[in-house]
């Protein structure tokens, strides 16, 4: 039998999520901004003095606080629901019915099981019933996802789940290439090995739009 902490060692490892929800708890915005900067300050304050460092130094003295801002106000901002974009439609006044594509929209997330960053790109697609979105709320979308501990997985499932809610269609997709530096700089320090993952649904399941598509992503855009 696997002992539990072996398990959530191998879980982590090998980087597999266990839900395609982010597993929050039911307090987790009881507390403040300003409060969980406070108490993740003394956290980060915990962790630099065990380790040896001496927090008296001027390149130090700040740090703690530093990174409790970054938590909580950056690279986990995407935690608090009250920074989700905004679901504003359109109507699709001037008919355009073919799938509408952005492409090499900029991923920065952070690997849940090592906390280290995970950068990459996305590719967006839907295909309008009558309704149409802002190219811009298509970025918004995917950072909000990225900012919170996340999986590569989950992060493409809750890009899409959340496009299909807001454009009430299920003619949405996702691919996601994104380097994780828990692979790159740790463990097996494969620098070149990248992660690719999708999410297909409605129309995009079928094999000519999927591969239309794929195809877009490939173009080769410069300016």
């Amino acid at each position: 039998m696997i002992a539990n902490e072996d398990l959530k060692d191998d879980i982590g490892e090998n980087h597999i999520a266990t839900s395609a929800e982010t597993p929050l708890r039911a307090d987790a915005f009881e507390m403040s901004d300003d409060q969980k900067i406070e108490a993740i300050k003394k956290d980060v304050e915990n962790i630099l003095h065990t380790l040896g460092m001496d927090l008296t130094d001027d390149s130090l003295k700040g740090t703690p606080n530093r990174v409790a801002k970054m938590f909580v106000k950056e690279i986990f901002g995407g935690l608090n629901p009250s920074k989700k974009p905004g679901s504003s439609t359109f109507e699709n006044k001037y008919k355009y019915g073919e799938m509408l594509v952005e492409k090499n929209i900029t991923v920065y997330s952070t690997c849940e099981h090592h906390l280290l960053p995970i950068v990459g790109r996305a590719h967006v697609a839907y295909i309008s019933n009558g309704t149409v979105v802002g190219l811009s709320k298509m970025n918004r979308i995917v950072d909000f996802f990225a900012k919170r501990p996340q999986v590569q997985e989950r992060l493409t499932i809750q890009i899409v789940e959340e496009l299909k809610n807001v454009l009430n269609t299920e003619d949405v997709a996702c691919v996601i290439d994104a380097k994780h530096l828990c692979v790159n700089s740790r463990g097996i320090r494969d620098i070149e090995s990248s992660t690719v993952t999708s999410e297909f649904g409605g129309k995009f399941k079928e094999e000519n739009v999927r591969r239309e598509f794929l195809d877009y992503i490939k173009l080769d855009t410069q300016f």
